[in-house]
Protein backbone atom coordinates (compact mmCIF):
# COMPACT_ATOMS: atom_id res chain seq x y z
CA UNK A 1 0.00 0.00 0.00
CA UNK A 2 1.07 3.46 -0.89
CA UNK A 3 -0.32 6.80 1.20
CA UNK A 4 -1.47 9.96 -1.21
CA UNK A 5 -2.15 13.02 0.49
CA UNK A 6 -3.77 16.22 -0.46
CA UNK A 7 -0.74 18.61 0.29
CA UNK A 8 -1.13 22.49 0.07
CA UNK A 9 2.61 23.51 -0.64
CA UNK A 10 1.27 27.40 -0.95
CA UNK A 11 -1.52 29.20 0.50
CA UNK A 12 -4.73 28.52 -1.98
CA UNK A 13 -2.60 25.78 -3.95
CA UNK A 14 -2.48 21.97 -3.30
CA UNK A 15 -0.55 19.05 -4.64
CA UNK A 16 -1.07 15.26 -4.50
CA UNK A 17 1.53 13.77 -3.10
CA UNK A 18 3.12 10.37 -1.85
CA UNK A 19 3.66 10.37 1.92
CA UNK A 20 4.95 7.65 4.36
CA UNK A 21 2.43 5.28 5.11
CA UNK A 22 1.38 5.74 9.29
CA UNK A 23 2.63 3.28 11.81
CA UNK A 24 -0.17 1.32 13.65
CA UNK A 25 1.07 1.68 17.25
CA UNK A 26 -0.45 0.08 20.26
CA UNK A 27 -3.89 1.29 20.86
CA UNK A 28 -4.26 2.17 17.29
CA UNK A 29 -6.61 1.29 14.50
CA UNK A 30 -5.31 1.56 10.67
CA UNK A 31 -8.17 3.61 8.50
CA UNK A 32 -8.49 3.80 5.16
CA UNK A 33 -10.63 7.21 4.68
CA UNK A 34 -13.04 6.91 2.66
CA UNK A 35 -14.95 10.58 2.99
CA UNK A 36 -13.62 14.22 4.24
CA UNK A 37 -15.70 16.75 4.93
CA UNK A 38 -14.65 20.29 3.75
CA UNK A 39 -15.08 23.04 6.71
CA UNK A 40 -15.34 26.44 7.12
CA UNK A 41 -11.61 26.54 8.79
CA UNK A 42 -10.26 24.49 5.96
CA UNK A 43 -11.43 27.05 3.93
CA UNK A 44 -10.24 29.96 5.73
CA UNK A 45 -6.76 28.06 6.27
CA UNK A 46 -7.06 27.85 1.60
CA UNK A 47 -7.93 31.16 1.29
CA UNK A 48 -5.13 33.07 3.96
CA UNK A 49 -3.23 30.58 5.77
CA UNK A 50 -5.06 31.81 8.88
CA UNK A 51 -8.13 30.86 10.94
CA UNK A 52 -9.01 32.60 14.29
CA UNK A 53 -5.58 33.09 16.52
CA UNK A 54 -4.17 29.80 14.22
CA UNK A 55 -1.66 30.84 11.59
CA UNK A 56 -0.38 27.66 9.40
CA UNK A 57 2.81 26.81 7.50
CA UNK A 58 3.45 25.46 4.25
CA UNK A 59 3.42 22.67 3.52
CA UNK A 60 0.36 21.71 5.05
CA UNK A 61 -2.58 18.64 4.98
CA UNK A 62 -5.95 19.73 5.61
CA UNK A 63 -9.37 18.21 6.80
CA UNK A 64 -10.97 17.22 9.99
CA UNK A 65 -14.22 15.67 9.22
CA UNK A 66 -13.31 12.17 8.64
CA UNK A 67 -14.67 8.66 8.24
CA UNK A 68 -13.34 5.39 6.99
CA UNK A 69 -12.84 1.33 7.47
CA UNK A 70 -10.69 -0.12 9.30
CA UNK A 71 -8.37 -2.26 7.49
CA UNK A 72 -5.77 -3.10 10.57
CA UNK A 73 -5.96 -2.95 14.00
CA UNK A 74 -2.90 -2.69 16.74
CA UNK A 75 -1.80 -4.60 19.34
CA UNK A 76 -4.20 -4.23 22.64
CA UNK A 77 -7.37 -2.98 20.52
CA UNK A 78 -10.24 -5.43 21.45
CA UNK A 79 -13.27 -3.05 20.93
CA UNK A 80 -12.26 -2.96 16.95
CA UNK A 81 -12.05 -5.03 14.08
CA UNK A 82 -10.88 -5.33 10.12
CA UNK A 83 -14.14 -4.09 7.83
CA UNK A 84 -15.69 -1.43 10.85
CA UNK A 85 -16.66 1.28 9.63
CA UNK A 86 -15.91 4.40 12.00
CA UNK A 87 -15.78 8.10 12.59
CA UNK A 88 -13.03 10.21 13.85
CA UNK A 89 -13.23 12.13 16.46
CA UNK A 90 -10.40 14.40 15.48
CA UNK A 91 -9.02 15.80 18.72
CA UNK A 92 -6.52 13.79 20.79
CA UNK A 93 -6.44 15.39 24.65
CA UNK A 94 -3.69 15.45 27.21
CA UNK A 95 -5.77 13.38 29.74
CA UNK A 96 -4.36 15.17 32.76
CA UNK A 97 -5.76 18.74 32.76
CA UNK A 98 -8.31 19.98 34.90
CA UNK A 99 -10.44 20.45 32.24
CA UNK A 100 -10.26 16.44 30.40
CA UNK A 101 -10.30 15.46 34.11
CA UNK A 102 -13.83 17.31 34.57
CA UNK A 103 -15.12 16.40 31.29
CA UNK A 104 -14.94 19.15 29.46
CA UNK A 105 -11.84 17.68 27.07
CA UNK A 106 -12.67 20.42 24.62
CA UNK A 107 -10.89 23.18 26.97
CA UNK A 108 -7.60 21.37 26.78
CA UNK A 109 -4.83 23.26 25.90
CA UNK A 110 -2.39 20.44 24.80
CA UNK A 111 -4.60 19.11 22.13
CA UNK A 112 -3.27 17.43 18.73
CA UNK A 113 -6.12 18.04 16.65
CA UNK A 114 -6.53 17.47 12.49
CA UNK A 115 -5.76 20.44 10.31
CA UNK A 116 -5.03 22.51 13.25
CA UNK A 117 -1.45 23.76 12.70
CA UNK A 118 0.80 23.16 13.82
CA UNK A 119 -0.49 19.36 13.12
CA UNK A 120 -1.66 17.94 9.67
CA UNK A 121 -4.87 16.96 8.93
CA UNK A 122 -6.31 13.63 7.15
CA UNK A 123 -6.98 14.81 3.33
CA UNK A 124 -5.17 11.37 2.89
CA UNK A 125 -5.71 7.87 2.21
CA UNK A 126 -4.77 6.33 5.30
CA UNK A 127 -4.56 6.95 9.30
CA UNK A 128 -3.54 5.64 11.99
CA UNK A 129 -5.84 6.75 14.63
CA UNK A 130 -6.30 5.97 18.72
CA UNK A 131 -9.17 3.14 18.69
CA UNK A 132 -11.04 4.85 21.38
CA UNK A 133 -10.99 7.94 19.34
CA UNK A 134 -12.68 5.99 16.13
CA UNK A 135 -16.73 6.00 16.55
CA UNK A 136 -17.78 2.62 15.15
CA UNK A 137 -20.59 3.37 12.79
CA UNK A 138 -23.93 1.36 12.89
CA UNK A 139 -24.60 -0.41 9.55
CA UNK A 140 -27.75 2.04 8.27
CA UNK A 141 -24.85 4.90 8.82
CA UNK A 142 -22.58 5.48 5.67
CA UNK A 143 -19.19 6.89 5.99
CA UNK A 144 -20.10 9.90 3.84
CA UNK A 145 -22.36 10.77 6.93
CA UNK A 146 -19.66 9.57 9.65
CA UNK A 147 -17.86 12.09 8.29
CA UNK A 148 -20.61 14.58 8.84
CA UNK A 149 -20.58 13.47 12.76
CA UNK A 150 -17.88 15.98 13.68
CA UNK A 151 -19.93 19.41 12.25
CA UNK A 152 -23.25 17.75 13.19
CA UNK A 153 -21.07 17.74 17.23
CA UNK A 154 -20.78 21.22 17.30
CA UNK A 155 -24.34 21.36 16.33
CA UNK A 156 -25.51 19.54 19.13
CA UNK A 157 -23.02 21.04 21.77
CA UNK A 158 -24.65 24.24 20.53
CA UNK A 159 -28.09 23.06 21.17
CA UNK A 160 -26.86 22.00 24.43
CA UNK A 161 -25.40 25.31 25.38
CA UNK A 162 -28.59 27.00 24.46
CA UNK A 163 -30.43 24.91 26.84
CA UNK A 164 -32.83 23.74 23.61
CA UNK A 165 -36.22 22.16 24.86
CA UNK A 166 -39.57 21.41 23.74
CA UNK A 167 -41.59 24.40 22.45
CA UNK A 168 -37.96 26.64 22.47
CA UNK A 169 -38.01 29.70 19.91
CA UNK A 170 -35.16 29.72 18.51
CA UNK A 171 -33.00 31.87 16.00
CA UNK A 172 -30.16 30.70 14.10
CA UNK A 173 -28.02 33.19 12.06
CA UNK A 174 -26.05 32.07 9.16
CA UNK A 175 -26.84 29.05 7.03
CA UNK A 176 -23.41 27.44 6.33
CA UNK A 177 -23.03 24.13 7.77
CA UNK A 178 -22.57 25.05 11.47
CA UNK A 179 -25.82 27.02 11.18
CA UNK A 180 -27.54 24.25 9.51
CA UNK A 181 -26.29 21.64 11.75
CA UNK A 182 -27.31 24.08 14.64
CA UNK A 183 -30.76 24.53 12.81
CA UNK A 184 -31.12 20.15 12.92
CA UNK A 185 -29.95 19.96 16.66
CA UNK A 186 -32.21 22.63 18.12
CA UNK A 187 -34.87 20.62 15.78
CA UNK A 188 -34.15 17.36 17.24
CA UNK A 189 -34.44 18.99 20.59
CA UNK A 190 -37.76 19.87 20.21
CA UNK A 191 -37.59 24.00 18.91
CA UNK A 192 -41.09 24.77 17.60
CA UNK A 193 -40.50 27.87 15.77
CA UNK A 194 -36.98 28.43 14.17
CA UNK A 195 -35.98 31.30 12.61
CA UNK A 196 -33.30 31.55 10.48
CA UNK A 197 -31.23 34.55 8.68
CA UNK A 198 -28.73 34.99 5.93
CA UNK A 199 -27.92 37.11 2.91
CA UNK A 200 -28.43 34.54 0.33
CA UNK A 201 -31.61 33.08 -0.60
CA UNK A 202 -30.49 29.41 -1.87
CA UNK A 203 -29.01 28.99 1.65
CA UNK A 204 -32.29 30.15 3.82
CA UNK A 205 -34.50 27.87 0.86
CA UNK A 206 -32.03 24.55 2.01
CA UNK A 207 -32.84 26.29 5.32
CA UNK A 208 -36.45 25.74 4.96
CA UNK A 209 -35.83 21.78 3.50
CA UNK A 210 -34.55 21.68 6.52
CA UNK A 211 -36.79 22.56 9.02
CA UNK A 212 -36.95 26.16 9.61
CA UNK A 213 -40.04 27.87 10.20
CA UNK A 214 -39.27 31.23 9.31
CA UNK A 215 -36.51 32.56 6.79
CA UNK A 216 -35.12 36.30 6.42
CA UNK A 217 -33.09 37.39 4.53
CA UNK A 218 -30.84 40.35 5.84
CA UNK A 219 -29.44 41.38 2.99
CA UNK A 220 -33.11 42.81 2.27
CA UNK A 221 -35.29 42.85 5.62
CA UNK A 222 -34.97 44.46 8.49
CA UNK A 223 -33.96 41.78 10.76
CA UNK A 224 -34.78 42.84 14.38
CA UNK A 225 -38.66 43.70 13.00
CA UNK A 226 -39.12 40.67 11.41
CA UNK A 227 -38.37 38.67 14.64
CA UNK A 228 -40.82 41.00 16.59
CA UNK A 229 -43.06 40.33 13.85
CA UNK A 230 -42.42 36.50 14.49
CA UNK A 231 -42.36 36.16 18.22
CA UNK A 232 -45.12 38.60 18.89
CA UNK A 233 -42.78 41.09 20.30
CA UNK A 234 -41.02 38.51 22.49
CA UNK A 235 -38.23 37.80 20.86
CA UNK A 236 -36.64 34.12 20.68
CA UNK A 237 -35.56 32.09 23.63
CA UNK A 238 -32.20 31.48 22.24
CA UNK A 239 -30.27 32.88 19.31
CA UNK A 240 -27.51 30.75 17.86
CA UNK A 241 -25.14 33.44 15.92
CA UNK A 242 -22.95 30.92 13.56
CA UNK A 243 -22.26 33.54 10.82
CA UNK A 244 -19.73 35.55 12.35
CA UNK A 245 -20.83 38.77 10.63
CA UNK A 246 -20.61 42.42 12.79
CA UNK A 247 -23.63 43.33 12.08
CA UNK A 248 -25.80 39.91 13.07
CA UNK A 249 -23.35 40.18 16.64
CA UNK A 250 -24.88 42.95 17.64
CA UNK A 251 -28.30 42.32 16.69
CA UNK A 252 -28.26 39.27 19.18
CA UNK A 253 -29.04 41.48 21.89
CA UNK A 254 -31.90 42.77 19.92
CA UNK A 255 -33.46 39.36 19.02
CA UNK A 256 -33.29 37.42 22.28
CA UNK A 257 -35.85 37.87 24.89
CA UNK A 258 -35.81 39.31 28.13
CA UNK A 259 -33.90 36.38 30.27
CA UNK A 260 -32.75 34.66 27.31
CA UNK A 261 -30.18 33.43 26.11
CA UNK A 262 -27.03 34.10 23.19
CA UNK A 263 -24.47 31.66 22.04
CA UNK A 264 -21.73 32.70 20.10
CA UNK A 265 -20.39 29.94 17.66
CA UNK A 266 -19.08 31.51 14.75
CA UNK A 267 -15.49 33.77 14.73
CA UNK A 268 -15.74 37.11 13.26
CA UNK A 269 -13.28 38.55 10.84
CA UNK A 270 -12.24 41.26 14.08
CA UNK A 271 -11.04 39.81 17.22
CA UNK A 272 -13.29 42.72 19.44
CA UNK A 273 -16.76 43.96 18.48
CA UNK A 274 -18.83 46.39 20.20
CA UNK A 275 -21.76 44.94 21.99
CA UNK A 276 -24.66 46.62 23.74
CA UNK A 277 -23.84 46.02 27.59
CA UNK A 278 -26.51 48.12 28.86
CA UNK A 279 -29.44 46.36 26.72
CA UNK A 280 -27.57 42.55 28.30
CA UNK A 281 -28.24 44.02 31.22
CA UNK A 282 -31.58 45.65 31.13
CA UNK A 283 -32.41 42.12 29.36
CA UNK A 284 -30.43 40.26 32.15
CA UNK A 285 -29.13 37.68 28.99
CA UNK A 286 -27.21 35.06 29.01
CA UNK A 287 -24.11 34.80 26.68
CA UNK A 288 -22.31 31.30 26.23
CA UNK A 289 -19.90 30.50 23.59
CA UNK A 290 -19.37 26.68 21.49
CA UNK A 291 -15.57 25.30 21.45
CA UNK A 292 -16.04 22.24 19.22
CA UNK A 293 -17.80 19.89 21.44
CA UNK A 294 -17.22 16.95 24.35
CA UNK A 295 -18.89 13.97 24.52
CA UNK A 296 -20.82 14.11 21.90
CA UNK A 297 -19.93 11.69 19.42
CA UNK A 298 -22.22 9.06 20.33
CA UNK A 299 -24.73 11.00 20.63
CA UNK A 300 -24.80 12.50 17.01
CA UNK A 301 -24.37 8.69 15.83
CA UNK A 302 -27.59 7.81 17.29
CA UNK A 303 -29.25 10.54 16.14
CA UNK A 304 -28.60 10.19 12.83
CA UNK A 305 -29.04 6.01 12.91
CA UNK A 306 -32.39 6.67 14.90
CA UNK A 307 -33.28 9.11 11.87
CA UNK A 308 -33.93 12.27 14.50
CA UNK A 309 -31.47 13.63 12.11
CA UNK A 310 -31.36 13.77 8.79
CA UNK A 311 -27.34 14.59 8.03
CA UNK A 312 -26.80 13.84 4.44
CA UNK A 313 -29.30 16.68 3.20
CA UNK A 314 -26.70 19.25 4.21
CA UNK A 315 -24.84 17.90 1.80
CA UNK A 316 -24.55 20.18 -1.71
CA UNK A 317 -21.53 18.87 -3.63
CA UNK A 318 -19.42 16.32 -3.76
CA UNK A 319 -15.72 15.78 -5.08
CA UNK A 320 -12.70 13.10 -6.29
CA UNK A 321 -10.25 13.07 -4.23
CA UNK A 322 -8.28 13.85 -7.54
CA UNK A 323 -10.57 16.88 -7.46
CA UNK A 324 -9.69 18.43 -4.18
CA UNK A 325 -8.37 21.90 -5.59
CA UNK A 326 -10.98 22.31 -7.64
CA UNK A 327 -13.24 21.61 -4.55
CA UNK A 328 -11.56 23.98 -2.57
CA UNK A 329 -11.87 26.49 -5.54
CA UNK A 330 -15.34 25.84 -5.84
CA UNK A 331 -16.00 26.08 -2.17
CA UNK A 332 -14.11 29.39 -2.09
CA UNK A 333 -15.32 30.86 -5.03
CA UNK A 334 -19.24 30.03 -4.81
CA UNK A 335 -20.84 30.57 -0.53
CA UNK A 336 -23.90 30.70 -1.94
CA UNK A 337 -24.18 27.28 -4.01
CA UNK A 338 -21.86 24.74 -2.12
CA UNK A 339 -22.71 24.77 1.35
CA UNK A 340 -21.45 22.09 1.89
CA UNK A 341 -18.65 19.80 0.20
CA UNK A 342 -17.75 16.51 0.29
CA UNK A 343 -14.51 14.47 -0.65
CA UNK A 344 -14.61 11.02 -1.99
CA UNK A 345 -11.76 9.25 -1.66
Amino acid sequence: MENRAIVMTEIGHFEEKDVPMPKVKSGDVLVKIEYVGICGSDVHFFESGHCGASTCTVPFILGHEVAGTVIEVGENVTTHKVGDRVALEPGQTCGKCEFCKTGHYNLCEDVVFFATPPYDGALMKYVAYPAHMAFILPENVSTMEGALVEPLSVGIHAAMQGGVKLGSTVMVNGTGCIGLVTLLAAKAAGASQIIVSDVFNKRLEKAVSLGATHIINAAEEDVPGKVAEYTGGRGVDIVFETSGNIKSIGQTIDNVRRGGTVVMIGYSPADEVGYNFGKLIDKEVTIKSVFRYRNIYPTAIQAISSGSICIKNIVTHEFDFENSYEAFVSVSNNKQDVIKGVIKL
